[in-house]
């Protein structure tokens, strides 16, 4: 059959599938993934599809879809299934009083996504209190749980994300802190500077969720069927880590003009892809046709509701190779991307 996913992605664009499966337990999400590797068909795992870009083709094979239910909190220790809405869990423990995730809130898509892309913003990662990872390994057969160590974890990348075909997330652990209503502390200087704190102060919890929420609202980040700046996969490109030697052909090239520059590891600097691509001459709401920047944050592409895939990526190369006559840095997608590449 013919499965629409364009609904199913926060972009709403991309082909149809093959045979659409959603699966509820995770016994039905480890079946259907034996009995796809046992027909020797293609499988793609869906989750909540807000870091997806799929081909206008769509998928010749199978496309699970993740809609296990699980919070489950004891402590300070808390498990989440898969197909948990990320966000929806995230305010959870903001409302038990734990820190840890706060940060992170509003970010859609589902919890299985989140180890996969270490997903991180404003100062925060997963990568700081996931414990565990349940997945199944489609290479041994079975079940197998990855201690945070064996992950992987480094900026926007895991060992899921290393080897994409190998493993499908379960569950995911983590371990929180009871700061006694406060936030862990405010490591991002938008928030602090929105906050009226100093970096490193914590906030009362509430506040810090709340205040993540209305930055990212006001940046089309928060999701909204009726704003087509919402219709994206969220950041589209990652910012660039560079090493010594990148950072200093690239500081020359930059006149009187000054970029951001964050310690990124020995010997790396990482920069700003937004400030990339706007003093690239790529302002907000950029393009004429059916995608566009968005009109509150040069990172986000936007589907304005009758483009194609093939859209987008047309305004994807055209920021990015404008990036790189502009700087000589090479901007790199962040969503994932299904029949089709920059």
């Amino acid at each position: 059959m013919d499965a629409p996913l364009a609904p199913l992605t926060t972009l709403r664009l991309g082909g149809p599938a093959r045979r659409l499966v959603t699966a509820g337990t995770d016994a039905e999400v480890v079946a259907a993934v034996r009995a796809a590797d046992a027909a020797g068909e293609p499988l793609l795992v869906l989750g909540g599809g807000s870091n997806l870009v799929i081909g206008d083709a769509g998928f010749p094979g199978t496309v699970l879809r993740i809609a296990t239910e699980g919070f489950a909190l004891d402590g300070t220790l808390l498990e989440l299934a898969a197909g948990e809405v990320w966000s929806d869990a995230v305010a959870r423990t903001v409302a038990a009083g734990l820190a840890g995730l706060e940060f992170l809130a509003g970010i859609p898509g589902s919890a299985g996504a989140t180890p996969v892309q270490n997903v991180g913003a404003y100062g925060q990662e997963v990568a700081e209190s996931i414990t565990e990872v349940v997945a199944y390994d489609r290479l041994l057969g079975e079940s197998v749980t990855l201690a945070n160590a064996d992950c992987a974890f480094s900026y926007r990348h895991s060992r899921f994300k290393a080897d994409p075909d190998r493993y499908v997330v379960l569950r995911v652990r983590f371990r929180l802190a009871d700061e006694g209503g406060l936030s862990s502390p405010v490591k991002y200087a938008e928030v602090a500077r929105a906050m009226g704190v100093e970096p490193e102060q914590r906030v009362k919890l509430g506040d810090a969720h709340a205040e993540v929420l209305r930055l990212r609202a006001g940046k089309g980040m928060v999701l909204d069927a009726a704003d087509h700046d919402t219709w994206s996969a969220g950041s589209f490109f990652t910012n660039p880590v560079l090493t010594d030697a990148q950072f200093a052909a690239f500081t020359a090239r930059l006149g009187d003009l000054r970029a951001p520059a964050y310690p990124a590891g020995e010997g790396l600097t990482k920069t700003s892809a937004a400030w990339l691509i706007d003093n690239a001459g790529f302002r907000k709401g950029h393009g004429s046709g059916p995608a566009t920047l968005s009109t509150k944050h040069t990172l986000a592409l936007t589907n304005r509701g009758s483009a194609t895939t093939e859209d987008l990526l047309a305004l994807a190369r055209e920021v990015r190779d404008g990036v790189r006559a502009a700087f000589g840095v090479e901007l790199v997608n962040e969503p994932v991307m299904v029949g089709v590449s920059l």
